[in-house]
């Protein structure tokens, strides 16, 4: 992020810790204050997530997929009228010209052939994105995290904040 903010230094840069926020799953009484007087507090995130043009997301691979709070959070933003509409034709996306990156680590190598298949995080998220009208999404993915000793995933990760820093300097 460093990069990106020495070479945009006008860029607004919000760094939202899904652990610090007060995302509650979606339930009953949720999903009703979304439609109440309450609704401005419970939108809190999907309003602030229409403000940005860019996304970065930077989660771990759990289970072959993303941390349910990151479910949690694409819950709290897909939100009819917001980020997508139902038409005659089907649901469109709102938020198109914006652009995404999901950075994330993997035990293993899932970005093979042979293991592709299993990865469904990453997979969800393009998914979600794409159907909130945000065709530009990349992945930057650190695979083998639990393969290397120790020495190599540090030299391993070293490699990839410096493809990232060069990645994340041109995400204009």
């Amino acid at each position: 992020m460093l990069n990106y903010k020495k070479n945009n230094p006008d860029a607004e840069i919000i760094e939202l810790d899904l652990y610090k926020e007060d995302l509650k799953h979606l339930d009953l009484e949720v999903m009703g204050a979304l439609f109440s007087e309450e609704e401005n507090k419970h939108n809190k995130h999907v309003n602030n997530f229409i403000k940005f043009d860019k996304y970065i997301i930077a989660s771990p691979m759990w289970n072959f997929s993303i941390p349910s709070i990151v479910k949690t959070y694409i819950d709290h933003i897909a939100v009819v009228n917001k980020t997508f509409k139902y038409t005659e034709n089907g649901p469109v996306g709102l938020l198109t010209g914006k652009k995404a990156i999901h950075i994330c680590a993997r035990g293993g190598n899932y970005s093979s052939d042979e293991r592709q298949h299993l990865e469904m995080g990453d997979k969800y998220l393009r998914l979600m994105f794409n159907f909130m009208g945000i065709s530009s999404f990349n992945t930057l993915s650190f695979e083998n995290t639990a393969v290397y000793e120790k020495a190599k995933v540090e030299e391993h990760f070293s490699k990839l904040i410096e493809n990232l820093d060069s990645y994340i300097k041109d995400f204009k």
